[in-house]
């Protein structure tokens, strides 16, 4: 009965061009609904897919209905789509300081390529629900009259050369950019300061986020903004092409554009009009995390011969995708090495915290993620690599194993790109603690140096960003050590970089089977929103796998053991003395 009730409604929507084909309904309904009794197993034989447009790729994950991964695929951006120049998947802009973009067309033609190769792979008719994870903070811009070439796409076409004309702005602003800063400022000045946004939007303003980047655009390219009919996050602009119409923004990822009420789950009227005018009308409506987008477009139906009943899921970010694949608990933390590094955990009550971000729980309907975000990951770590261990990973994980657990007091701090947390411009800074014995920072004296030696240089990039994540942990009030540790991202598969993990948390380390924890997560999110359609109303994510994890892609695996607590205790007192040069950079370079 609930079902056929939804078809109708998506018809509805369908015929009359209503934005987003069936989220609006189902956010609706499904209160009133009552969720039938019984199991919560997934039908056998079908499939459910999940993407991951990050940075640097388009990675594909599918779950057969035991949740165990099938197949896994990915687009490179640089190597498979060289034709647009990008490097790491983006362009920096040679002339305007900060300003980091990637072209939308290139992730359009990146899913023509995807499908192409999944469909040499898999029977795509057997999968029947999509979702999908988006670097977080990217906007796209879509160009007046654009909904009708996106609800009318030719089947017998690729969609790049479709929607090469769909576009006010050819060039999206990514999470890398940091070219916002005076309208950051403006923001946060409208709304009572930068505090007050962060309770109302779960954030301060931020040069990524897409408040700033939204009034930066009206104010200096103000016909752009006048012929863009629909501004949608990286995350729902791939969930829209997948219905052919206009998808809405999942409340989780929307929390991170400084526009949402993050305890209403509505848009802020404040924080728009700080932002710029008539904006509602382009942002559209928001939907939960595990509300269906739509069915999938008939383009994809006919082209690639998925079920026209296929449902395609709210798309959402990236991390919020990652906590989801890693099935975190209250209590949980996890640390994602990737291109930028984050950390990440659940909590019902989220203390105030200029330096987090707080999302709505992208599983629950309660709850809320709060996450740290560096902007110097795996790129920085590779840039250290190349300058101190010639290229070389042998080299740079024999450097961390010859150099001794606390560096001998050397202090780094690596920004190869604008950084984050703390808000610091590029810079390397380079101090030696004389006379620290471990056991006090008393008559300890810091000295600024230019450079160390090869080994040192190693480890104090990888002690450096794990002390200021523990230390900027312990500010947010998280549960320290935390009941279990997860680490994912590329770097999990480095056993030198876990072991100084497992030292500096002094606590036990788990990694999950795949690094790629974003579509999994995506994946997960497929088969959970099509079961909350199928029961008529949301249902705990945790039912899909109970008394069965262990037989799952999801299950994570003890890594490394903790670290000795006495050496912990002296990490302790190594991040005392590097916040405080932290802050004092902070105040003579702080950016914000």
């Amino acid at each position: 009965m609930v079902q056929r009730f939804l078809q109708v409604m998506f018809s509805l929507f369908s015929t009359y061009n209503l934005e987003l084909t069936a989220a609006a309904v189902y956010v609706k309904v499904l209160p009133f609904l009552t969720m039938e009794e019984g199991h919560y197993s997934l039908p056998e034989a079908t499939l459910f897919l999940g993407f991951d447009c990050s940075t640097q790729s388009l990675k594909a994950s599918v779950l057969d209905a035991n949740l165990v991964i099938v197949a896994t695929e990915f687009v490179r951006f640089d190597i498979d789509l060289p034709h647009y120049k990008t490097e790491g998947g983006v362009y920096r802009d040679p002339l305007i300081n900060g300003r980091i973009v990637s072209p939308p067309l290139m992730w359009v033609e990146a899913l023509d390529v995807m499908l192409e190769r999944l469909s040499k792979r898999l029977n795509l008719a057997k999968i029947v629900s999509i979702s999908g994870s988006a670097q977080q903070h990217g906007s796209v811009y879509w160009k007046n009259g654009s909904f009708r070439i996106l609800s009318s796409l030719n089947p017998d076409m690729r969609l790049v050369d479709q929607l090469g004309e769909a576009f006010s702005l050819n060039e999206s602003p990514i999470w890398m950019d940091s070219s916002t800063t005076e309208q950051c400022r403006k923001i946060e000045e409208a709304v009572g300061g930068a505090l007050e946004l962060h309770c109302l939007t779960g954030s301060r303003a931020h040069e990524r986020y897409v408040g700033p980047q939204v009034r930066k655009i009206y104010e200096k390219h103000r016909e752009i903004y006048h012929n863009t009919e629909r501004i949608s996050l990286v995350s729902s602009f791939m969930g829209s092409l997948l219905i052919g119409a206009y998808a809405c923004i999942d409340e989780t990822d929307g929390a991170g554009m400084n526009l949402m009420d993050i305890k209403k789950r509505k848009w802020s009227n404040v924080a728009l009009e700080a932002t710029a005018p008539y904006l509602e009308q382009k942002l559209g409506k928001l939907a939960p995390a595990y509300a269906v987008s739509g069915y999938i477009a008939p383009y994809f139906a006919n082209r690639f011969h998925f079920n026209k009943n296929c449902l395609i899921i709210q798309w959402s970010g990236d991390n919020p995708n990652s906590l989801a694949g890693l099935t975190l608990e209250t209590g949980d933390l996890s640390i994602s090495l990737g291109t930028s590094d984050t950390v990440f955990g659940i909590t019902d009550e989220p203390q105030p915290c200029l330096e987090s971000h707080v999302f709505p729980n992208p599983v629950d309907t309660k709850g809320f993620m709060v996450m740290l975000v560096y902007k110097n990951g795996s790129l920085t770590r590779e840039d250290v690599r190349n300058r101190y261990a010639d290229g070389s990973w042998e080299i740079f994980n024999k450097h961390l194993r010859q150099t001794p657990p606390l560096n001998d007091g050397k202090l780094g701090f690596y920004y190869k790109e604008h950084e984050i947390l703390p808000p610091l411009p590029v810079g390397f800074h380079r101090y030696i603690l004389k006379n620290f014995t471990g056991h006090s920072l008393d008559g300890v004296i810091e000295q600024e140096v230019d450079e160390f030696d090869a080994p040192s240089e190693v480890r104090a990039l990888i002690e450096g960003q794990l002390l200021s994540m523990r230390a900027h942990v312990e500010r947010l009030g998280m549960l320290l050590p935390p009941k279990r540790l997860v680490v994912t991202g590329g770097a999990s598969s480095n056993e030198c970089i876990l072991a100084a993990v497992a030292s500096i948390f002094g606590c036990d380390v788990h990694t999950v089977p795949r690094p790629d924890s974003a579509p999994l997560g995506a994946a997960l999110r497929a088969a959970h929103g099509w079961m909350c359609y199928e029961k008529g109303s949301f249902v705990p994510l945790g039912m899909l796998y109970d008394g069965k994890l262990e037989k799952t892609s999801l299950c994570s695996k003890l890594s490394v053991n903790a670290g000795d607590p006495i050496l912990a205790a002296k990490y302790a007192l190594v991040m005392r003395k590097r916040i405080e040069i932290e802050d004092r950079l902070v105040r003579e370079l702080g950016r914000l």
